[in-house]
């Protein structure tokens, strides 16, 4: 099959997200200016360079009762967040950050989790999370929408500290069978990593 035209795949939902994918989630904590923090999983989010380490997500669309979402409005204000890395254990307390709340909700107790002070950033991590990622806000990039009511915007991060969990390192190496982080898939589905094989390059 081929399709131009979002409108026009004659399928059940349109396969974007579902073939590009897995995607690995953003779990991004941020605080406003009155020392209030939010948490919020976002699936648009990847490493874009490694010197230095930066990353990017995607804070798409307006709060549903208008406005800019309020991990946008918190890190463009403050100049920092972390983005915590999902695993599978702990995949409903991400879901359940995901519920559109007020900016005055603290999704880490609603979602009960543990802020654990950074090193490098003033933005908590979560305690519970097998990875995080200390950032500094380097831009958000406005980028073209088809959508009147949807702002796409991308937002880069300099990674300034990482925490691992040790119980995930095995051999001087990340194992991933024991991080099994949760990725996006399309629709409303969910994957972990449990399939790991390795490919030399030619060269």
């Amino acid at each position: 099959m081929f399709y131009d035209d979002p409108k026009k795949h004659n399928l059940k939902h349109n396969p974007f997200k579902a073939l590009v994918s897995p995607r690995p989630i953003a779990w991004v904590s941020s605080m406003s200016t009155d020392g209030v923090l939010n948490l919020a999983p976002f699936s648009f989010f990847n490493a874009v360079s490694e010197r230095p380490q930066m990353i990017f997500f995607a804070p798409n669309g307006p709060r549903p009762t208008g406005g800019e979402k309020d991990t946008l409005v918190n890190i463009e204000q403050t100049g920092e967040f972390v983005v915590n890395l999902c695993n599978y254990d702990l995949r409903d307390a991400m879901n359940q950050s995901s519920a559109h709340v007020g900016p005055e909700v603290d999704e880490f107790a609603l979602a009960g989790l543990t802020p654990e002070p950074s090193i490098n950033v003033k933005v908590p991590y979560i305690k519970e999370a097998p990875a995080a990622l200390e950032c500094k806000f380097l831009m958000n990039i406005t980028l073209p929408t088809n959508n009147s009511k949807t702002k796409n915007n991308m937002v880069i991060g300099e990674v300034v500290g990482i925490h691992i969990d040790d119980n995930i390192i095995d051999g001087g190496m990340i194992d991933m069978a024991k991080y099994r982080p949760l990725a996006r898939l399309g629709y409303m589905d969910y994957g972990t990593t449990d399939n790991v094989f390795e490919i030399l390059r030619p060269d």
